[in-house]
């Protein structure tokens, strides 16, 4: 199954019915939600098996929840069903932390299953509540998949935007037969902030995907919203008092900014899992040995060093990963990464970790990139841990490739438009002088004149 998010080009009267299905798949959440804490209250059991939700939804009548149709409504109840049953698994088996779904939310997204919903080229018809008339909203971009195959989709909200993800079910690739992935021919994977995935494959090769352009966008974009709240933070309003239609606005600019910021790295993570998995096709890898650094992220190492790890989103790069190498036949393994950064894969012994990329052995002399010892390190492990026999030869032939050149930027110009003049400070403002001082050999700087730049004429640049 893969899913493709498909943005929406709809009217003021489409969106706001579309925003209104998506207020009454919230208000049919909260229902369950005191339905159940009532009956908590008093001692009796909570209802929360989809068959005993739907019959309590079939008691309530049509027309309740506005325009919302029996099919919305009970995809609804489906998501509370399965986490409610997922966290009684989780807390049977020992974890505690584990919490029933209690919060309330204002929006909530609606699931439509094959045979409910029409795709008709750019057109999507949403199904809505007896006696309504029909929703047909513009997709901005075709389904990437052929509408037989097309399984379910979901209208959800992101930062004030309508999107529909659209769920399909994709055959597994197939190739000639010499050029079939070989389970035997295996390749270590390193996550990593700087390098999304360093791969390290058989026959003495390697692959290095560059993320500096995904780490640029999230610090600038860090610094751009510390700006932005620092510009507002006089007419904030007090806590307990109603927000000011600024700071409503305010408000909607900021979840505007951050969502597309969510997408744009989002975009560039697929990007980067997308490259790996076309380089171990080219190669005939069948097995992919991912290290999974998940087990110490819950540690504590600074304000600094805990920024980067949130911001770093390894699950969702994990998960595109896994999805792209299910597709292509590949088989994804997960295994403990602890000390692979410090091992030498020539004499496999320990060896104090490097500070910068290059990695040096001070007992057999030997020297590489960091992370690329690392993937190589992780080929030979095993899902339990254990070193396997596999031997795979540290890379000599890397190949580099970047993720998120949509990101801006990352083009020929490397220029952002959050980052600080290219000549210097802004103008008035200590540091270099923009516009840039007089040549040598010029009139002297206390008598030249800084030219005010002359409009362009209309037409012309």
């Amino acid at each position: 199954m893969r899913t493709a998010r498909v943005g929406l080009r709809v009217s003021a009267g489409q969106r706001r019915r579309c925003f209104g299905l998506l207020v009454a798949a919230g208000d049919v959440w909260a229902c369950v939600l005191d339905m159940n804490r009532w009956r908590r209250q008093r001692g009796l059991p909570a209802i929360v098996s989809y068959q005993a939700l739907c019959r309590e939804l079939s008691a309530a009548g049509p027309g309740t929840f506005g325009e919302l149709d029996t099919v919305g409504a009970r995809s609804v109840l489906r998501r509370y069903s399965d986490a409610w049953f997922a966290t009684a698994k989780r807390r049977k088996d020992g974890e505690a932390a584990a919490r029933y779904p209690r919060r309330k939310r204002r929006l909530m997204p609606l699931r439509y299953y094959h045979g409910t919903f029409t795709i008709e080229r750019r057109q999507l018809r949403l199904p809505v509540g007896r006696g309504c008339a029909p929703l047909w909203v513009r997709l901005d971009r075709a389904v990437p998949y052929p509408p037989a195959q097309v399984r379910s989709v979901t209208l959800v909200a992101e930062a004030g935007r309508l999107f529909v993800d659209v769920t399909a079910e994709v055959p597994i690739a197939t190739y000639p037969p010499e050029r079939q992935p070989d389970p035997e021919r295996v390749a270590g994977v390193d996550p990593g902030v700087i390098h999304p995935f360093a791969v390290a494959g058989p026959d003495g090769e390697g692959l290095l995907v560059s993320g500096r352009a995904i780490r640029a966008e999230t610090h600038l974009h860090l610094r751009d919203a510390k700006d932005r709240r620092r510009a507002v933070a006089r007419r904030a309003p007090k806590p307990g008092q109603l927000g000011s239609r600024r700071w409503r606005k305010h408000r909607a600019r900021q979840r505007k900014v951050e969502g597309r910021h969510r997408r744009r790295v989002r975009q560039a993570q697929h990007e980067a899992a997308r490259q790996v998995i076309t380089w171990a096709v080219a190669r005939r890898v069948g097995t992919l040995t991912v290290g999974d650094p998940r087990g110490v992220l819950a540690l504590e190492a600074g304000r600094r060093h805990n920024r980067r790890v949130r911001d770093w989103r390894i699950g969702h790069l994990i998960r595109c990963l896994k999805d792209k190498a299910e597709q292509a036949g590949i088989t994804l393994t997960l295994v403990d990464e602890r000390g692979t950064s410090s091992t030498c894969p020539a004499c496999h012994r320990r060896v104090p970790k490097p500070k910068n990329r290059n990695f040096t052995c001070i007992r057999c002399g030997f020297s590489g990139h960091r992370d690329l010892v690392g993937g190589a390190n992780i080929a030979r492990r095993g899902p339990g841990g254990t070193i396997t026999t596999n031997t795979n030869m540290f890379p000599v032939v890397i190949m580099h490739r970047r993720a998120g050149r949509h990101l801006p930027g990352a083009g020929p110009s490397r220029r952002d438009p959050r980052r600080s003049p290219h000549h210097g400070t802004a103008h008035g403002s200590p540091g270099r002088p923009w516009p840039a001082p007089p040549r040598v050999g010029s009139r002297s700087p206390t008598t030249a004149r800084i030219s005010q730049p002359t409009p362009p004429q209309r037409g012309k640049r």
